[in-house]
């Protein structure tokens, strides 16, 4: 039943991509801008994550089967964001091929944050190969994770804990101010950041071999084994490293600007260089198409790699 939601879920979203702004975004700032925060960041991490997953998960277990199964329909509908995220660099990518650079460079500040004035057609390009890497994984990837784990709470759990480590710990783009001005509250938001480091580190792994198996295997497991460790935030390494590897290609290189929606915006290691990374040729726009298709090669072993375990386990019974 859980694979059966995830599709008609993928489905649902290519037909019709919800407003993640208006009706994920927005409900949640709001909730979030009334939990305590002085000195009492955890409590509010805990009041919404762990409140909201157990909330979800009370009524999934109250719900009668069909019910139950339009709920977790509904649930991971609210929780993934594909088409939010992919039309960034679906834009990104027809502004490059029709050489409308300053469009492209817009478009790239508005996904990823931070300053591209002088980044040419294929830097832009590269940082959002990187990006979608990233985007696909926290967007799709995880939330499938933690579904399939513990069906629609699990799903809850994630986007929530990805939520708060965006808009708390500055993990993400955000189209708003922090809701704490820096310097108030000193490393307000390192629990939400490490909380959701914690929740996403097996997750971001499975994706990462999703990535390997979608490509190039080998060149893949080289790169997120030898080279992730040249990135001061591991989980993003992780996902990027075998992405370029997987795509044969090379991405990195260059300090990450002030302000950049990067993982590592608003922690302490702001400014560390990225160091080159991957294999081949430097990424350009021309492989801006070849992501596209890794990305939906991994959705597909993903799909495939759950039949079959579906299968499994109706023909162990």
């Amino acid at each position: 039943m859980k694979l059966l939601s995830l599709i008609v879920v993928l489905l649902l979203e290519q037909l019709r991509p919800l407003p993640v702004d208006q009706v994920v975004l927005g409900p949640l700032r709001t909730l979030a801008g009334a939990l305590p925060k002085r000195g009492g960041e955890q409590l509010g991490w805990a009041l919404l994550v762990a409140g909201g997953a157990l909330v979800v998960a009370l009524i999934d277990s109250l719900l009668p089967g069909l019910l139950a199964a339009v709920f977790g329909i509904l649930v991971l509908y609210l929780t993934l964001g594909f088409r939010h995220e992919s039309h960034y660099f679906t834009n990104i990518h027809l502004s490059l091929r029709t050489q409308e650079l300053g469009c492209a460079r817009e478009l790239l500040t508005r996904w990823r944050g931070g300053q591209y004035d002088d980044a040419d057609a294929d830097e832009v390009a590269r940082l959002a190969i990187e990006q979608a890497l990233v985007s696909a994984h926290r967007c799709v990837f995880g939330a499938v994770f933690w579904f399939m784990v513990l069906g629609p709470c699990g799903a809850v759990m994630y986007r929530l804990a990805r939520f708060l480590h965006d808009e708390w710990g500055g993990g993400e783009r955000r189209d708003e101010p922090p809701p704490v001005e820096a310097g108030v509250l000193g490393n307000f938001g390192r629990f939400s950041r490490q909380a959701f480091m914690l929740i996403d580190w097996l997750p971001a792994r499975m994706t990462a071999i999703l990535f390997a198996i979608g490509g190039n295997f080998e060149d893949a497991v080289f790169c997120w084994r030898a080279q992730s460790v040249l990135w001061p935030e591991r989980g993003n390494a992780v996902l990027v490293c075998a992405g370029a590897g997987a795509l044969g290609l090379k991405l990195g290189q260059g300090s990450v600007p002030a302000g950049e929606g990067a993982e590592n915006r608003g922690a302490e290691n702001q400014g560390v260089e990225n160091l080159e990374v991957g294999v081949g040729e430097k990424a350009g726009v021309g492989d801006m198409q070849a992501t596209v298709g890794l990305v939906w090669r991994a959705l597909i072993v993903c799909l495939a790699v759950l039949a079959l375990t579906t299968i499994a386990v109706v023909l162990g019974k």
